[in-house]
């Protein structure tokens, strides 16, 4: 079948919006038609090179849609569910996901070669084969996933919202709740108020945190985290060194978080002098795939025990955050309808990505028409 999609033919070039061909189901894969998308700074990585790809590429790995068919085999969904892709697979048998850390499944191991669980692509388009982003590809009107993909949600779930449970908001909110471990009374720094950022502010309010403080160097972005639950607000790691300093009388924060759009190692001294003795530092944020240098102190780190952690995913287990995430939604205790501050159709992704950029969006999210 035909389906009109954004592909991604060269690093620096923008997306080009045009049909490409897509084969059917095969045997455990689903075709769900893609209402809505998300467009996330981590498809971005993709066009400007600091995230390694297998390109040409159609990329968007948050979305939510319909299920149209099914190949043989398929057992967690059927035609006419309502879905939200999951950035992360779960195969749900390997040692991760059999020990509850399913965002580390080995289905992941080739997540950005850009082919089919079996090693092919369901894209095609000039006479060439075509990947995708994680598995999915949602910046097309129609894809084939693997149901290990796909989680099944409430039909009557605004599919514009239930398109960022797929990867920002589990990945914020994970970072503070499950990866930093926030407790109620703690008090918290959010280095990068986007997307990510957003959730992450949300999870510690959520958590229980007292103080919450959000750092980022643009003003709309430090005033919407208020909305979010940030009780203070900075332009950079170093005036909030001196506002947390001031909270805490001195004791600096529990938790540190670093959601900025792209991270780099002279990030991390800093990240580390915001927290407090026994204090956690966590790095979400990615950071170009060739950047190998850290400078941070080893003896702060040693003699104040402090800890530096990564995450993936918020280290979130999809298949149970996913539905808690939309009931957390359903209950008014998580803000979504609030995340997205423009919507756009997919031919004007690049003015999505222009606006992400420039930072004029907290989340942007593109709704496919038929």
């Amino acid at each position: 079948m035909k389906t009109k999609a954004a592909v991604l033919w060269n690093v620096g070039d923008p997306w080009s919006v045009e049909e490409v061909d897509l084969d059917p189901p095969k045997a455990g894969e689903v075709l769900i038609r893609v209402v809505a998308a998300g467009l996330c700074h981590s498809d971005d990585h993709l066009a400007t090179g600091d995230m390694p790809s297998v390109l040409p590429m159609v990329a968007g790995h948050e979305g939510a849609g319909i299920v149209e068919e099914v190949g043989p085999n398929v057992t967690r969904v059927r035609p006419g569910d309502h879905v939200v892709v999951m950035f992360m697979p779960s195969c749900g048998h390997c040692r991760w996901c059999a020990t509850g850390r399913t965002n580390l499944c080995d289905l992941g191991g080739s997540l950005m070669m850009g082919v089919g669980v079996d090693g092919t692509s369901r894209l095609h388009a000039r006479g060439k084969d075509v990947t995708t982003m994680c598995f999915l590809g949602t910046f097309s009107q129609y894809a084939v996933l693997h149901e290990a993909s796909v989680i099944r949600i409430d039909d009557d779930l605004p599919m514009d919202a239930a398109a960022l449970v797929a990867c920002g908001v589990p990945t914020g909110f994970g970072s503070a709740v499950h990866t930093a471990g926030v407790r109620p009374g703690e008090a918290v720094v959010v280095v990068g108020a986007g997307g990510v950022g957003m959730n992450a502010i949300q999870g510690a309010r959520i958590a229980g945190a007292e103080l919450i403080i959000a750092v980022d160097p643009v003003e709309f972005k430090r005033d919407q985290a208020k909305v979010f639950g940030a009780t203070h607000t900075s332009p950079s790691m170093a005036q909030a060194t001196e506002l947390v300093r001031e909270l805490t009388r001195g004791v600096m924060a529990d938790a540190a978080i670093l959601t900025v759009g792209v991270a780099h190692g002279d990030q991390i001294a800093p990240l580390l002098g915001l927290v407090s003795k026994g204090g956690r530092a966590v790095v979400t944020a990615v950071a170009p795939a060739v950047e190998t240098e850290v400078t941070l102190s080893l003896f702060d780190l040693t003699i104040f025990q402090k800890e530096l952690r990564g995450t993936l995913f918020g280290a979130s287990n999809g298949q149970a955050d996913i539905p808690r995430l939309l009931s957390l939604y359903r209950s008014g205790q998580l803000k979504l309808d609030e995340l997205i501050t423009n919507r756009y159709t997919l031919d004007e992704i690049n003015t999505g990505y222009d606006d992400m950029r420039a930072g004029r969006n907290i989340r942007g999210v593109i709704l496919h028409g038929d």
